[in-house]
């Protein structure tokens, strides 16, 4: 594919020491850096030190170019409060230096931007004028340009915002609601670009927000928002599947269905599968996805996510550790460029990481590793139903959620009535977890973080007790046994020493009859991409309209981690 475009985020320099438990990963916490005094010189000369040491590796494994946080952050407005202006100050100045670093490296930038940031004195000045606001915008857009010709271009994002739980006075807000916005907001845009020779890359993702929600997978949606868009300075960047980072996704169509040049969007650093912790290994999804992508697609480049994503406690740093606990990020993350860049395959790519001596024994663990996934952490007759709610497709993965593993009632219910062969889910799980023991005989052989993969063994063994809690007769023999696995599970792996899963119980029952939960699934959920009559009736708009009414009431009947991390259940029902 070469030459082209091959990005990956560099965002990791900046969460080095974070503090807290849960740490929200989608972007650089500005709140938290410091802007006066020694502390400012101590944080940034240490993001300097991390920088210089992550552009040299990226650089030295072939990409040529990184994404920054964020245009918001580094673009002035008079209608900026006077602390607001202060901050965005400093960090254009500290900024300047990092692009220095990374351009000496040889690397390009693109800086990310969600469409579109506001501050409380902005948000007054112009109140619900969308005309100024998008005006506001555009002004960033060519001083930010113009202000820092380091730059390559602009990463767009305007399907998802801040998290809840982002508490900047910068704050981003959904502004583009439909195609037509879309297409005003480029055909608005475009020029810029193209009079200062940069590139806005757009990208498909939403949370399912707004009738733009579904512009991800919806052919007429994605078609309508590039009517007449025709510039060279255009690129559009797209997830490989027709939702989040999840196996059992087909390749998304849609990079067929345009002419524009296309990115694809990987994630190294999984975010619903160990965020680096353990092997989850995407080589053979790469090669498969990348084999695909050789027809019409007008792939121009990829997007490697080796450390943004998700809201969750792990803390591996991406091409920044000492004691090489970012093996397995560097790993995926390196095996996915040399695949799409080199045309190599998989044991081609590992061998060229860790040497011929030791690929043998790698590629088997990766092997096994790969059905440990598929299988236990994925329950394959679920996953590999095509489902629908609203604008978003369902994530084929229910009961483990970013640093999470829920075993309840309710989860058992759903599953029970999805999974149409219980016994043959019950065996692959416990044929996958069986692999560990020759893992970790690999790992120890071949000189692989061994400790990685007991811990995943361990949690493992939850997985399986969970399934057999989802799928076989209720025991309450089997419940005091996941409460003794959990305990042994905390203790093994105290949060003091290292990063891990928090395991969610309740055995409470779930008051919703089996007969109740199918009629409700058939009602509000579709196999088909496209909208049924019902779905325009109901769930589109009435369902809507009943979350606004009754969003008093959510925090009794909706679960806390759905209202309080991204961007809340509600962006669901916009």
């Amino acid at each position: 594919m070469p030459p082209g475009i091959f990005l990956v985020d560099a965002i990791g320099p900046f969460f080095r020491g974070q503090r807290g438990g849960r740490i929200n990963w989608s972007k650089i916490h500005f709140v938290r850096l410091a802007t006066e005094g020694v502390e400012r010189r101590s944080q940034w000369d240490a993001i300097q030190v991390d920088m210089k040491r992550f552009v040299r590796e990226v650089a030295a494994a072939g990409f040529n170019a990184v994404t920054l946080d964020d245009l918001a952050h580094l673009a002035p407005h008079p209608l900026h409060e006077k602390d607001v202006a202060a901050r965005i100050s400093v960090f254009r100045e500290e900024f300047r230096e990092l692009f220095r670093i990374i351009r000496d490296g040889g690397l390009e930038i693109y800086l990310t931007s969600d469409v579109l940031p506001v501050t409380p004195a902005i948000d007054a000045a112009v109140g619900g004028d969308r005309v100024k606001m998008e005006e506001i915008y555009r002004g960033m857009v060519d001083g930010i340009l113009r202000d820092f010709p380091e730059l390559s271009g602009l990463v767009l994002r305007i399907g998802e915002s801040d998290g809840v739980d982002v508490k900047d006075p910068i704050r981003t807000r959904l502004h583009v609601r439909s195609a037509a916005d879309t297409n005003r907001l480029l055909r608005s845009l475009l020029p810029v670009f193209e009079e200062r020779g940069r590139s806005l890359i757009l990208r498909t993702w939403t949370v399912g927000a707004h009738r733009v929600g579904d512009l991800i997978w919806h052919r007429r949606t994605l078609s309508d928002a590039l009517k007449g868009i025709d510039s060279p300075a255009f690129i559009l960047s797209m997830k490989y599947g027709e939702s989040d980072f999840f196996r059992y996704l087909p390749l998304n169509r849609a990079f067929f269905r345009s002419p524009h040049r296309k990115i694809v969007e990987l994630q190294a650093r999984r975010e619903y599968e160990g965020a680096g912790e353990y092997p989850s290994f995407i080589g053979w999804d790469c090669e498969r996805h990348a084999r695909e992508l050789k027809g019409d697609a007008n792939l121009v480049g990829i997007s490697v996510w080796c450390q943004t994503g998700g809201w969750h406690r792990f803390r591996r740093l991406a091409f920044l550790e000492d004691d090489g606990r970012d093996f397995w990020l560097r790993l995926n993350t390196t095996v996915a460029l040399r695949i799409f860049r080199e045309g190599e395959s998989v044991e081609d790519a590992v061998a060229a990481v860790v040497g011929a001596a030791k690929a043998p024994a790698l590629l088997e663990l990766l092997r096994h590793s790969e059905t440990v996934v598929r299988e236990l952490h994925y329950i394959r007759d679920f996953a590999e139903q095509k489902l629908f709610f609203r604008r978003v497709r369902i994530p084929p993965l229910l009961h483990v959620y970013w640093d999470c593993l829920f075993i309840n009632h309710a989860v058992r219910k759903v599953l029970r009535h999805f999974v149409r062969d219980p016994e043959r889910t019950l065996r692959e799980g416990e044929a996958a977890y069986a692999l560990f023991p020759r893992m970790i005989e690999l790992a120890r052989a071949a000189d692989l973080p061994v400790a990685d993969i007991e811990h995943w063994r361990d949690f493992c063994h939850l997985l399986r007790l969970a399934r057999r809690y989802y799928f076989l007769p209720f025991e309450p023999e089997l419940v005091g046994r996941i409460r003794a696995a959990k305990k042994a599970y905390k203790k093994a792996w105290p949060s003091s020493t290292r990063e891990r899963y928090r395991i969610k119980l309740s055995f409470e029952p779930f008051r919703v009859k089996r007969y109740t939960l199918g009629w409700v699934a058939a009602l509000f959920l579709r196999r088909q991409r496209g909208y049924r009559l019902i779905d325009h009736i109901l769930t589109l708009n009435l369902l809507s309209l009943v979350f606004r009414l009754f969003r008093p009431g959510q925090s009794k009947v909706v679960p806390k981690f759905l209202r309080k991390s991204a961007m809340g259940v509600e962006a669901l029902f916009r």
